[in-house]
């Protein structure tokens, strides 16, 4: 099952509700947001489950905990729109070997730039920055997350491209 439907399944309407989300029992995240999720930080403590063998964060939860932010945070902004991860690449700088704290900003020329694609086009297809710190504020992880904005029920053209050869 998708995991934004599981979301919808238990009422992930609070940031207390995406804490216990299953998946993310075992990582103790906790979730701050302000100003209805423009400005998110999820702190991702080390501990057994996310240590890797090296004694560092597991780049595992790392990239998990990031994939849906973006994507709830414009289903908040943009309430009425199908909302989904496209991409997700996450550049490692530094082992991470404290507790983590993922920074996510939704820049307000960015949800203007949003607003007027959906305006004119229907759609979006933004790409937010956004970073994990360890606790002497180095950034340890740069992660790049595309999320597709699409009117609800919105089915992908399948089939051959026009003009092209099958």
């Amino acid at each position: 099952m998708n995991p934004f439907r599981l979301l919808r399944f238990f009422g992930a309407r609070k940031r207390r509700d995406l804490e216990f989300f299953p998946p993310f029992w075992l990582t103790g995240i906790r979730i701050s947001q302000q100003n209805h999720w423009r400005k998110v930080r999820v702190k991702l403590p080390l501990t057994r489950f996310t240590r890797n063998m090296g004694g560092s964060m597991f780049g595992g939860s790392q990239a998990s905990v990031a994939d849906p932010i973006p994507a709830i945070a414009c289903s908040r902004v943009f309430p009425g729109y199908a909302v989904w991860t496209r991409a997700l690449t996450i550049e490692f700088e530094h082992p991470a070997t404290t507790d983590l704290e993922l920074r996510f900003d939704f820049p307000p020329e960015q949800e203007k730039i949003i607003r007027k694609e959906l305006e004119s086009r229907g759609r979006s297809t933004p790409t937010f920055e956004m970073g994990y710190y360890d606790k002497h504020g180095q950034l340890c992880a740069r992660i790049s997350n595309t999320v597709a904005i699409r009117p609800r029920g919105y089915r992908r053209k399948t089939g051959p491209e026009p003009g092209g050869s099958s």
